[in-house]
């Protein structure tokens, strides 16, 4: 068995970040949202657009008001008023003022912006009642940013803040990273889908509606194969054929060492690299990761050449049948995986905090052990609160409404209420 930490070095080795020049596409910015940007992005606009004023108030010269006072106010004569999307006409001379709301381009002559609490006004005067800065509450042109340089860079995910500056910056279109594409299916003669009644022994394949959640989620897209019962020649051709058409192949079930166990042997057929067997980890030790260098057996075996615009080597996760496993080792493997394929150039490693445990959480300490539970803020503290009922790999109803897992690390049995525990943030955290 590996250490996970090993594991996980292997696992990220392995994947091969999507092309920024095969790998992408155009969208329209408003189907920009969560998508990764491809190639940096310039803008011919520099930001501020022009000098304007950060306040509603009186544009000056601060010659005229540098030393006014509620005692001895300056007085100026009010020239302009210039609103938010009006081209100024005047120039501001020695004595001149114009009223002037935020946004508003300042006009020629005007260095600094008196708020208007500070002001007093008569008629076509105004009066300064205490002195500002030097080039108070203006806004610079370009001093946010200078046209021609970069504004945002490959590999980023956009969010709201970056599709904000964006649609600021005139960006109609963006080159952005495909969809990596993840192919998932079930083993298993004993599952059965959710709208068939179950018969005596039989139980409802949960893990493909897990998987496909989670890859959607990752930014992925969800290939569902569906079930695939116990039969080699059947799950040859069903890999054969995932292989053929995705990035990443995730498999749930068949990886143990039972007699209906197949995956590691058709893997083995199939021309497949095997990395990684068994993790020292609890749940999911049962995980098989593996490579396709050549992908001439699966041709042989599949009806589908595998598409140029795929990765050059498809990545397989074959996945333990327990719903608490899979879970588990998708967000502590998967996903990861998943995140650095898309072109995210930073960010995509498991993220871990140190918090406090509300409760009692206790290990046989022989492998990495995770329990699952939510993340509460307790007086400013994050404290982690252990899920209800049995933490068995097989119990999936305590996994809802989780967003952390916690983990004791190899000989660490037991951790006390109130003591530090390490947990893995999760993606719906």
């Amino acid at each position: 068995m590996l250490p996970v930490s090993d594991a996980q070095a292997i696992i990220l080795n392995l994947v091969q970040p999507l092309d920024d020049q095969r790998d992408t596409e155009v969208v329209d910015l408003l189907a920009a949202d969560s998508r990764i940007l491809a190639t940096p992005v310039t803008s011919p606009l520099d930001f501020p657009h022009w000098d304007n004023s950060a306040m509603d108030g009186y544009a000056v010269r601060y010659q005229d008001v540098q030393h006014s006072s509620s005692e001895q106010p300056a007085v100026l004569e009010i020239v302009e008023d210039i609103p938010a999307g009006y081209q100024p006409k005047s120039t501001i001379q020695l004595g001149q003022a114009a009223r002037i709301f935020t946004g508003a381009v300042i006009p020629a002559g005007a260095d600094t912006v008196v708020i208007q609490e500070n002001t007093r006004r008569e008629e076509n005067r105004v009066f300064i009642l205490a002195a500002p800065k030097p080039q108070e509450f203006v806004r610079y042109k370009a001093s946010f940013y200078q046209a021609g340089t970069q504004l945002l860079p490959a590999g980023i995910k956009l969010n709201a803040p970056e599709i904000a500056v964006l649609a600021a910056a005139q960006c109609p279109q963006l080159s952005v990273y495909r969809r990596p594409r993840v192919a998932i299916f079930s083993t298993g003669d004993e599952l059965m889908t959710v709208e068939k009644p179950l018969q005596l022994g039989q139980i409802v394949d949960s893990n493909q509606y897990t998987l496909a959640a989670l890859v959607k989620e990752s930014g992925a897209e969800p290939l569902i194969l569906g079930i695939v019962k116990d039969d080699p020649v059947a799950l040859e051709k069903v890999i054969a054929h995932a292989v053929a058409i995705a990035d990443i192949v995730i498999s749930s079930g068949g990886v143990s060492v039972g007699d209906y166990d197949y995956v590691d042997k058709i893997l083995d057929s199939l021309g497949a690299k095997i990395h990684i067997r068994a993790v020292e980890m609890r749940p999911g030790k049962p995980l098989t990761v593996a490579t396709f260098p050549s992908t001439d057996a699966i041709n042989r075996v599949s009806t589908h050449s595998r598409s140029a615009t795929l990765t050059a080597s498809p990545l397989y996760f074959g996945l333990p049948g327990n719903p608490g496993a899979v879970l588990v080792t998708f967000w502590r493997f998967v996903l990861p995986a998943i995140k650095k394929l898309s072109g995210i150039t930073e960010g995509w490693e498991p993220v871990f905090l140190k918090v406090r445990s509300h409760d009692e959480l206790r290990s046989d300490g022989k492998r990495e052990t995770y329990l699952w539970g939510k993340l509460h803020l307790i007086d400013g503290v994050y404290e982690f609160h252990k899920a209800g009922g049995s933490h068995s790999s097989g119990n999936l109803i305590n996994l809802a409404q989780t967003n952390a897992l916690a983990v004791l690390p190899v000989g660490k049995t037991l951790i006390s209420p109130q003591e530090e525990v390490q947990v893995l943030q999760l993606i719906n955290g």
